[in-house]
């Protein structure tokens, strides 16, 4: 590769050949395994007989071992590269399209972990090869087109979910179409070109205070993962309330949408204070959503606060997971940026493990109690993050006059 091509792929515009080929990557992923995420609880409770807890259990599960394979995912990536390591785990997800075909609730929580697993071996490997090939003023710009296309697949997966649902056909069949988005997208990724760690983001900035805010930074985003809960739930309240499972797959629907318009927004300007953006219109905003779940309980509102509580989560995880990895690539080493990136898919692994969890537990007592405990920790993690972001803006590169 010649030095304009070199330049090409890390420069001012965000629409550069690898931004383009992950972000639909990340579309074509979603739309097979976000499809087995929305159908999966019904699956589970509502067709193998499963009680709800067994649903918590299988989401710890998913994100606990989850958790181990983001770490070692991330270490694998620096030292073998983030392309091999992107296309190694993405290679693997269809293990999960294969869910239908269980009989036993044991069997389907086995095989969805299995291919769940794989995803989270590869995510900080693909977030990194994305972060390295943006630059430094654009790379929050980028990260918000890629949680566009990432949700907008999964809202396409969710109308296909329900229009199959409606047409009555086996989850086995459902399920099993996925792996056709799944292998196209995993082409994708292997069309892109590795990277390597641009210098214009390697910064001399102290290192005890980078290393300071980086371990907040994991604190708040592990115990944000201890209140953000499967949509799965979500989607089992509103499947009960109403009696219907296609208007409980419509609120996840409400929230891929809203969570994708949310990352194209932003994909269109620059937010300069990130940590300050994540606390408020993140975990803040996510648990005034789950507040509203709250309220249309016990209230009685129905769908409509339901659906309009999706959305406001939705809003927050479009901030998430767009200013998270920005976040993570200021604060990182240079040499050890995969590594970072899977220090964070961890933290929030082990978090959504020990959520999920709870979620179970508190739900069979009643779902609004699970939804109280997601409102308290979520504004718990709003305040760390904006403890811990006081300093933030030190650790960025000036931007030129």
């Amino acid at each position: 590769m010649n030095e304009d091509e070199k330049n090409s792929e890390v420069g001012g515009h965000i629409y550069n050949r690898n931004v383009i080929l992950i972000s639909f990557s990340a579309f074509f992923a979603d739309m097979g395994y976000q499809l087995v995420i929305a159908g999966l609880p019904y699956f589970l409770v509502f067709v193998l007989g499963a009680p709800v807890i067994i649903f918590g259990f299988a989401e710890a599960l998913n994100y606990g071992v989850g958790s181990v394979f983001a770490y070692f995912g991330g270490k694998m990536a620096d030292r073998y590269g983030y392309k091999k390591i992107s296309v190694l785990g993405n290679a693997f997800i269809p293990i999960l399209s294969f869910t239908g075909f269980a009989i036993v609730p044991l069997e389907a929580v086995g095989t969805f972990a299995t291919g769940w697993w794989m995803r989270n071996l590869r995510s900080p490997a693909r977030r990194t090869l994305f972060a390295k090939s943006v630059s430094d003023a654009n790379r929050s710009r980028s990260f918000g087109l890629l949680h566009g296309l990432d949700v907008g697949g999964g809202i396409v997966a969710t109308i296909l979910l329900m229009v199959m649902l409606f047409y009555h056909y086996e989850f086995r069949f459902i399920f099993l179409v996925t792996i056709v988005p799944l292998v196209i997208s995993t082409i994708l990724v292997a069309m892109t070109r590795d990277r390597k760690r641009s210098a214009e983001t390697d910064r001399k900035v102290d290192a005890g205070k980078r290393k300071f805010a980086f371990g907040a930074v994991l604190l708040a985003t592990a115990l944000f993962g201890f209140s953000f809960y499967s949509m799965g739930f979500p989607i089992l309240t509103v499947s009960e309330y109403t009696s219907s499972p296609i208007l409980g797959v419509g609120t996840y629907t409400i929230f891929l949408a809203v969570s994708s318009f949310t990352g194209f927004s932003l994909s269109r300007f620059t937010i300069r204070n990130e940590m300050r953006a994540l606390g408020f219109l993140g975990y803040i905003l996510a648990g005034l959503g789950s507040l509203g779940f709250v309220i249309s309980i016990i209230y009685s509102i129905g769908i409509t606060g339901f659906y309009v509580s999706s959305a406001v989560i939705a809003v927050a995880v479009g901030f998430i997971e767009t200013f998270e990895p920005t976040i993570i690539t200021v604060l990182s080493a240079s040499a050890s940026l995969g590594g970072g990136m899977g220090k964070l898919s961890s933290a929030r692994s082990i978090g959504l493990f020990t959520g999920n969890l709870l979620m179970g537990v508190f739900y069979t007592f009643g779902a609004q109690y699970s939804y109280i405990y997601a409102v308290i920790v979520s504004v718990i993690a709003g305040g760390i993050i904006l403890f811990a972001g006081r300093g933030y803006m030190s650790f960025k590169k000036p931007q030129a006059a």
